[in-house]
C-alpha cells in the first residue's frame, strides 16, 4: 500500500504542473544561449563514479518528436543534462513558448508513462549551438530525415566528441563517416539497432513513455571504439545494450521495416478512414506469419552474411516484456497487460514514409549482394510502391548518396574498422 500512496502522490504532481504550464500560439523568439562547454569529465574512466550527480554529461539531441523526448527524460532520470534541437523549430516551439510566459531561464518538460517526471531541459535554437555545448550528439529523428541533419551538424562536429544514432539506418554511420573524413576528423560513431524508449509525444511539452528496453543492440565504427562506445552508452542510458559485429549486424537488427510493413499490409483501410484501432490486437494470427516469414528473409541474409541477430520473437519479448510465443499471441499478451498502442491513422505515417524506403530497401540490397532474394521484402515495397503511387525503392537518400554500386561486404566489413566506406581501391 506504501508503494501505491507514492505512486499516486508523483502522478498527482505530474498533474498538477501540466495545469501550470500555459500554451501559448506564437511563441515568441527567445535569444540563444551560448554556456561554454564544460571540459570532458575525467569520472567517465572512472566506473566507482560515473553514475554520480558530478558526472552529468551534457548530451545534445538532434530531434524534438517522442523518442527524443522520451530519450530526454530517460538521462535525466541516468543524472545526466539534455538539450533539444529541432531542425524545424517547430518540435520546441512550446517548450520555448511556455518559458518565455512562465519567466523561466530553461524550459520545463513532462513525463509520464514508464518514466514518470517533469525536468527542465535545455533547448538549442541552432545546430552550431547544439555542437557547441555538449559533449555527445544524439540522433534521435527519423531516417528520412538523416541525411539534411547529417549534412548540417557534420561541419561543426569536433574530434573531442562522439555520435549516438538512434536507431541507426541504412549504413547512416559511414556516410556521417565520409562527411567528416572530408574535413579530416574522425569521431566514434555509435549505432543502435533499436531507440532506448518507445514513447509517444503527447502535446508540445508533454510524452508518454511507453517502455524502457532492456536490451539495445549497438556497434560503434571505428571497430578500434567499441569499449569506448559501449561503456558511454551504459553510462547515459542503462546496461541494456549489446554489442554486435559491425554495421551489417546492426543494419539487420532493425525489425521496425518488416513488422510495420506487415501491420500496414493489412490494416491499410482503417489508416486510410482514420481509425482509432488497437495495433497490436490487430496482429492477428495470419499477420503474425508474414511477420515471422519476413523475418526468416531477414536472419537467412545475416547468416549469409556471417552476423547474428535476435529474431522476431526475442524482439517482441525483450522490447515489451512478455514470453517467447507465436508473433500473434506474443502481441496478445501484451494487450492483455495494458502495454498497446494504437496504430496509425493516417496513411501519411512513418511506418511507409520512413519504413519501407530506409528499411526494407536496404535489406533488398543487402540480399542481392550475397545471392538471397528477400522476395518478400522486395514484393512488400512493390505493393506499397502500387497504392500510394510512387516508388518507395528510390527514395533512400543515404543509400542514393553512398551509392553501393559494386560495393561488397567486405568493404562494408573493412569500414567498421576503419569508419570509412570505400569500395576496394578507392580514395575518399
Amino acid at each position: 500500500m506504501q508503494g501505491r500512496r507514492r505512486r499516486r502522490r508523483r502522478s498527482t504532481s505530474v498533474l498538477e504542473t501540466r495545469r501550470q504550464i500555459i500554451f501559448t500560439a506564437q511563441p515568441p523568439t527567445l535569444s540563444s544561449r551560448h554556456d561554454t562547454v564544460r571540459s570532458k569529465s575525467t569520472c567517465r574512466s572512472n566506473k566507482k563514479t560515473q553514475n554520480s550527480a558530478l558526472c552529468a554529461t551534457r548530451v545534445g539531441i538532434a530531434g524534438a518528436g517522442a523518442v527524443a523526448f522520451g530519450s530526454a527524460a530517460r538521462l535525466v532520470q541516468n543524472g545526466h543534462d539534455p538539450m533539444l534541437w529541432s531542425p524545424s523549430g517547430f518540435g520546441t516551439a512550446d517548450l520555448l513558448a511556455n518559458a518565455s510566459v512562465m519567466d523561466a531561464s530553461t524550459p520545463k518538460l513532462i513525463s509520464t508513462g514508464a518514466i514518470e517526471s517533469v525536468f527542465t531541459c535545455r533547448v538549442a535554437t541552432s545546430p552550431r549551438q547544439l555542437i557547441d555545448e555538449n559533449e555527445v550528439i544524439l540522433l534521435a529523428l527519423p531516417a528520412n530525415g538523416h541525411v539534411d541533419v547529417m549534412d548540417t551538424l557534420a561541419p561543426y562536429i569536433r574530434s573531442d566528441q562522439t555520435i549516438i544514432i538512434s536507431s541507426h539506418s541504412s549504413l547512416g554511420a559511414l556516410y556521417l563517416g565520409r562527411l567528416l573524413a572530408q574535413r579530416k576528423v574522425q569521431v566514434p560513431i555509435v549505432a543502435w539497432g533499436t531507440t532506448a524508449v518507445t514513447a509517444r509525444r503527447t502535446s508540445g511539452v508533454e510524452v508518454q513513455v511507453c517502455t524502457v528496453r532492456t536490451q539495445i543492440d549497438l556497434c560503434t565504427v571505428p571497430e578500434s571504439a567499441s569499449e569506448h562506445g559501449l561503456e558511454l552508452c551504459q553510462s547515459l542510458f542503462g546496461n541494456a545494450f549489446k554489442q554486435r559485429d559491425g554495421i551489417l549486424a546492426i543494419s539487420l537488427s532493425n525489425l521496425n521495416a518488416q513488422n510495420h510493413l506487415g501491420i500496414v499490409l493489412g490494416n491499410m483501410s482503417r489508416m486510410e478512414r482514420g481509425e482509432s484501432w488497437s495495433q497490436g490486437l490487430n496482429i492477428t494470427p495470419n499477420i503474425g506469419r508474414l511477420l515471422e516469414a519476413l523475418d526468416e528473409e531477414r536472419l537467412a541474409i545475416a547468416d549469409a552474411l556471417g552476423v547474428k541477430v535476435r529474431t522476431v520473437r526475442e524482439h517482441f519479448s525483450l522490447s515489451f516484456h512478455v514470453p517467447i510465443a507465436s508473433v500473434s499471441e506474443m502481441n496478445q499478451q501484451m494487450v492483455q497487460k495494458g502495454n498497446d498502442v494504437n496504430g496509425p491513422a493516417t496513411a501519411d505515417t512513418r511506418y511507409v514514409t520512413e519504413d519501407v524506403p530506409y528499411g526494407l530497401t536496404l535489406i533488398v540490397k543487402l540480399g542481392d549482394m550475397v545471392g538471397i532474394p528477400a522476395l518478400l521484402h522486395e514484393s512488400g515495397i512493390r505493393v506499397v510502391s502500387a497504392m500510394y503511387g510512387r516508388d518507395f525503392g528510390k527514395e533512400n537518400g543515404l543509400l542514393n548518396a553512398l551509392n553501393l554500386t559494386g560495393l561488397t561486404p567486405e568493404d562494408i566489413k573493412e569500414a567498421d574498422r576503419t569508419g570509412v566506406l570505400r569500395r576496394t581501391g578507392e580514395d575518399l
